[in-house]
């Protein structure tokens, strides 16, 4: 009887979790199965296809998983292979970009809201576009939200604030292009908030500082303005990334128990703040590419966690203690391209240490890197005080008389967009990203008013030789009528040779091959941009001779390049075992290519127009009397008029090839780094085939220069060959951005500095 008893009790079990099996089915599958139809049927769904079984227990997969909890869907996540490769989008679908013209967002949202009880929802690179719809707040009980690289336009809707469960919101690499919000004070469990690489404009909301909940704030590569408010307040916040923004304030108190601020590429001002030197959970800061001046707080270096410290490219001035102390961390300090004079303390002094230090562009009493004399800082900094009351009378009557003319424009312009607006209510476009050209061919408005709006290009000028015309009878005496013995080379865009002016100074002259003949004007006008392409890292163009003095509308007959003259070879050379020429170690050579990367990602995002196809190959990559890298042959594509080559196809398509070439190019700059110029020249094919080989030991012992195994620690390497493999995808929407690929050799060279450290130490330590 008690048997019997247990029988029915079990029977019982089983009816009611086939009843809850057969409720699922009947509602909320039928959503998953119109999920899948509105995402058109993408192939990572092909599972559900004509699936009888129970949808929870499907096997999750990496980009498809289902979890349920009381007879729900309460977790749903699917990931696409629909990756963003656009700059811009203007809001209709894309072929094989975005999904059809069919879908509508609005559905697709309502039908997800049939599955009340989610709490996780991501949905990943599916190529869904839109705008946002309001509805979304009906997922009441939804705590994670995921929708990035999508095509999500507009604003971010109000009605989000009522989902007051959420803790993670996660909308990055969208084309979100309004105010960002100042509602996200309502979401009280809040703790990650990412929306990196957007378009979002307006201040830096200062309701996000009553977020005591948040841990991490991303925001990068947005439009943000204005001022960053005192968020000492979140007492939780881990990481604060705001790169490549507008912000311009000052710096505010940060909290804490920060372990990452990432602030570069803005434009703040003032004094770093003392308070910084405080902060003793930092372990990355990154205050690169602002308008930071004053002194450098002596506390950041002895922080006890920091081991990434990077303030290059500022206006800092004075001097650094003698006596400075650098936390056991620090492994990377960047403090190039300031106005530091005086002595470098022994802690950044990279040979006893072994801490990656780059201290070039300041006026250090130093020969290892490249200075400009102390006068030049002094008289830099004190130019910068010295203003005038009658300047400042005359700054104040311009900026009264700026106001009434805009305020002026403002209301012509709101009075003819309200009677447009009846017309034109439909379709928000999207404004092209910041600061990048799309446009392949260069016209002669954009040359004549073409500026460099990089911080970089700004310091890494000072001190340089001024750009001038040189005239044919100075080059003539400088190349002794360009005699055979003064020939340096000849490339593919003419022949270089060596020079000495009057004053003594060695130059390099290239005659160009010019494809197309220009009028004088336009040239002018060509060779102007160029000279504004200033850099630490690039051979400095000191100016051009135009062959025939021809009036200003006929054509151009000859040209000459004038660049400063680079002594110590080319990088190739560094690495062939039957150069003449030390060949450098695995430290020496990510130094090369660190210094190569900056250079590119400068061209890449750092002037108007942005510079591509730069011929990046080892041969032309020069190495100073220190080793400093300087890449050459930058740029030609402006007057070598390569675009024709383009004629007739997308504009856009062809700007994001060579951009993505120049990636592809550089990265067999690494491979050649890697395994040396005699294995290299056995071609691409032969390369790519290669590239297995470095997964293993036997492999990379074999197909790796001995030098770079000798001087290398395994992580280290590992790191290049990996960034080395995204580099050279055959897919080129797959590679990396120069960015990224300068993050990850940084963080190698980090790695091996550390690993040198290391050694150094057991080598000295008694037995």
């Amino acid at each position: 009887m008690g048997f019997f008893k247990i029988f029915v009790i079990v029977l019982v079990i089983c009816a009611f979790f086939i009843a809850n099996t057969y409720q699922l089915q009947s509602y909320e599958i039928q959503a998953l199965l119109q999920l899948r139809k509105h995402l058109e049927y993408p192939v990572q769904l092909d599972v559900w296809e004509n699936y009888h079984g129970d949808f929870c227990s499907l096997t999750s997969t990496l980009h498809m998983s289902i979890t349920c909890q009381d007879n729900s869907v309460t977790e749903l996540k699917i990931k696409g292979d629909k990756l963003v490769k656009l700059n811009e989008f203007h809001g209709f679908a894309i072929p094989n970009q975005t999904l059809s013209e069919g879908f509508s967002i609005d559905s697709f949202v309502t039908t997800l809201t049939r599955l009340s009880s989610l709490k996780v929802l991501t949905l990943v690179s599916l190529g869904i576009w839109g705008p946002l719809p309001d509805k979304i707040h009906r997922l009441a009980s939804l705590e994670l939200l995921d929708m990035s690289s999508n095509f999500l336009f507009g604003s971010v809707p109000f009605q989000m604030s009522r989902l007051i469960k959420l803790h993670t919101l996660t909308l990055d690499a969208n084309f979100f292009n309004e105010t960002f919000p100042d509602w996200f004070d309502s979401l009280h469990n809040l703790t990650i908030l990412s929306f990196k690489n957007n378009r979002l404009k307006g201040q830096f909301p200062s309701s996000m500082s009553k977020i005591t909940t948040l841990t991490d704030i991303v925001l990068s590569h947005n439009v943000l303005s204005g001022k960053l408010p005192d968020l000492t307040a979140l007492s939780k916040l881990l990481l604060l990334d705001l790169r490549e923004n507008h912000l311009d304030s000052q710096l505010p108190p940060l909290p804490k128990g920060l372990t990452t601020v990432l602030l570069s590429s803005n434009v703040f001002t003032g004094e770093i703040p003392v308070e910084f030197g405080t902060l003793n959970q930092l372990q990355h800061l990154d205050l690169s590419n602002n308008s930071l001046s004053g002194m450098l707080p002596a506390g950041l270096f002895s922080l006890s966690s920091i081991s990434y410290l990077n303030l290059a490219s500022n206006v800092l001035s004075g001097s650094l203690p003698s006596q400075l102390n650098c936390g056991g961390e620090l492994g990377f300090v960047d403090i190039s391209d300031n106005r530091l004079v005086g002595g470098l303390p022994s802690c950044l002094n990279t040979i006893s240490d072994k801490r990656i230090v780059k201290v070039g562009g300041n006026c250090l009493s130093l020969d290892t890197q490249y200075q400009h004399s102390e006068g030049y800082c002094k008289q830099a900094n004190s130019d910068k005080k010295q203003i005038t009351g009658k300047q400042i009378a005359l700054l104040a009557g311009v900026i009264g008389g700026i106001v009434i003319v805009v305020v002026f424009l403002l209301v012509v312009l709101f009075i003819f967009r309200r009677k447009r607006h009846a017309r034109n209510m439909v379709d928000k476009h999207i404004p092209p990203k910041v600061v990048q050209n799309t446009q392949p061919r260069v016209p002669s408005e954009l040359l004549a008013n073409a500026r460099v709006i990089s911080q970089v290009a700004n310091t890494g000028s000072q001190g340089a030789p001024s750009y001038r015309v040189f005239s044919m009878e100075e080059l003539l005496e400088a190349t002794e009528n360009f005699d055979q013995s003064a020939l340096l080379g000849e490339g593919s865009v003419g022949k270089i040779y060596k020079g000495r002016l009057e004053n003594g100074a060695y130059i390099a002259v290239r005659s160009l091959n010019v494809y197309k003949r220009y009028s004088n004007r336009n040239l002018k006008l060509r060779l102007d941009l160029l000279s504004k392409f200033r850099h630490p890292h690039l051979v400095s163009l000191l100016g051009h001779c135009i062959d025939g003095g021809a009036p200003d509308d006929s054509t151009v007959p000859r040209i000459f390049l004038i660049y400063e003259y680079i002594s110590n070879g080319n990088f190739r050379a560094h690495l062939s075992e039957n150069s003449s020429r030390r060949i450098l170690k695995w430290s020496d050579r990510l130094s090369v290519l660190i210094g190569v990367a900056k250079a590119v990602h400068f061209l890449h995002t750092g002037v108007i127009p942005s510079s591509f196809s730069n011929r990046l190959k080892t041969s032309n990559i020069l190495l100073d009397e220190h080793n400093m890298a300087k890449l050459s042959d930058f740029g030609m594509s402006i007057l070598m008029e390569e675009s024709e080559k383009a004629k007739g196809d997308d504009v856009t398509s062809w700007h994001m090839t060579k951009k993505e070439d120049d990636v592809y190019n550089f990265g067999f700059i690494l491979l050649e780094s890697l395994v040396g110029p005699s294995v290299s020249g056995k071609g691409e094919a032969f390369l790519m085939n290669e590239m297995a080989s470095f997964g293993s030991q036997d492999g990379r012992r074999r197909i790796v220069d001995p030098i770079v195994l000798a001087t290398s620690s395994n992580e280290s390497l590992s790191i290049v060959i990996s960034i080395t493999n995204k580099c050279i995808s055959t897919e080129s929407s797959t590679r990396p951005s120069f960015e990224d690929v300068l993050w990850n050799l940084q963080y190698a060279a980090q790695v091996q500095a550390t690993a040198d450290a290391d050694q150094k130490s057991d080598a000295t330590s008694p037995s």
